[in-house]
């Protein structure tokens, strides 16, 4: 009978030593607020400590983030050592009224842990009719030039460079424009196309096709730039047509873009196959219609003045 009782006396010191340094090995988790009723605006803190966390990661929120809308966090500072941790939050509320703390979860090496839940009670102590008086009396300052300069400066730059965007707006619409559109920019520019399309070698290698396309559409993206001519999306037939009808190109340059256009037509839909000699003439009679484009310009103004 006593053996058995020793034997049972054993077995609860056991479980109680189990127990005890079970206990003295876990993470214990504390949490403290200092208020729980505020001013408006007025501040408080939140600690929170993990003991016992031997070496292990802690996780949450990160700064600034741990609580939750309404709660402003000034101040949110973390103290980390071997065997513990702990976070201090100081925090204000700016509006009236009853908020919640929930509980905040605290990841230690894949165990989580919560911390209570607090119910803060915010309150305007201002009452209605308070006065409210300056801390100092104002005091006169007399300002200098350069003190009224200070003050101003910025905007007096500003209104400055305002006034110089103007009219820089102003002369580009007035000068840069009619230079950009003018006849010799868009013969020089025509001009660079067809020396890059020169450089592409389609001649030489009987790309037809290809050299076709693009000798085309250099010519009409010039003629529409040149003469005003809608060439960028006319058929030929009624580009044509339109050429002749206004008499705006000479009779030889018309007969250039015809040619050439309407061989440009039949290339494309595999109805002709120039050889070499054709492409290379095709080439230089568009780039010496493009160079002679300006007297068909001057004709034309002089035509308008009489």
């Amino acid at each position: 009978m006593s053996q058995n009782l020793f034997l049972k006396l054993k077995k609860i010191l056991f479980i109680i030593c189990f127990l005890v340094c079970a206990n003295a090995f876990s993470q214990m988790l504390s949490s403290n607020i200092e208020k729980k009723t505020l001013a408006l605006g007025e501040t408080d803190h939140l600690i929170i400590k993990i003991d016992n966390i031997g070496g292990q990661k802690v996780s949450a929120a990160p700064k600034d983030e741990l609580l939750p809308f309404h709660f402003e966090e000034i101040k949110d500072s973390i103290g980390v050592n071997a065997n513990s941790y702990e976070r201090k939050i100081e925090f204000a509320v700016y509006e009236e009224g009853k908020f919640t703390i929930p509980e905040l979860e605290f990841n230690v090496g894949g165990r989580i842990l919560k911390t209570i839940p607090y119910e803060i009670e915010v309150i305007n102590t201002a009452q209605k009719g308070d006065q409210i008086n300056d801390i100092m009396k104002n005091k006169d300052v007399k300002l200098e030039a350069t003190d009224y300069w200070e003050l101003y400066k910025w905007y007096v730059l500003a209104a400055l460079a305002l006034i110089a965007l103007i009219l820089a707006i102003i002369m580009f619409v007035k000068w840069g424009r009619k230079k950009k559109s003018s006849p010799v920019v868009a013969t020089n520019q025509t001009l660079k196309e067809l020396d890059s399309l020169k450089k592409k070698k389609y001649i030489e290698e009987g790309n037809y096709r290809s050299f076709y396309v693009e000798l085309i559409d250099i010519s009409r993206n010039f003629i529409t730039r040149q003469y005003h001519v809608p060439a960028d999306v006319l058929l030929t037939d009624d580009l044509i047509q339109l050429m002749k009808k206004n008499n705006t190109i000479s009779q030889e340059n018309e007969k250039v873009v015809e040619e050439v256009f309407v061989r440009g037509d039949l290339v494309k839909f595999a109805k002709t196959f120039p050889d070499k000699d054709t492409m290379e003439k095709d080439f230089t009679d568009i780039r010496e219609f493009v160079k002679r484009s300006s007297k068909d310009l001057e004709f034309e103004n002089l035509r308008k003045d009489v």
